[in-house]
């Protein structure tokens, strides 16, 4: 079996468990093979779920958000009063 068929298969067996289920389908709704063959298919779950179009991708920081939250996190860390509380 071709890699994008092994592809095709475990996105079909992800968006039929999730029509049966009227939900997104958990692991715990898979039996352990099944799971073990979806993740080397698709990768962790959330990706997994993502690559049958079941939920959408999770946005990445950008490189702005990156660097504010670094800041951020700077000021917590830093121990002066008058940075720790400002707003991001």
């Amino acid at each position: 079996m071709e890699q994008t068929e092994k592809k095709e298969q475990a996105i079909r067996l992800l968006n039929e468990k999730a029509k049966a289920l009227g939900r997104l389908p958990h692991r715990g709704d898979f039996a352990e093979l099944e799971v073990v063959f979806i993740k080397a298919c698709l990768g962790p779950w959330p990706r997994a779920l993502e690559a049958a179009g079941l939920k959408e991708p999770k946005t990445a920081f950008t490189a702005a958000q990156r660097k504010k939250r670094k800041n951020y996190r700077k000021r917590r860390e830093s121990g002066d009063p008058s940075k720790k509380n400002k707003p991001l």
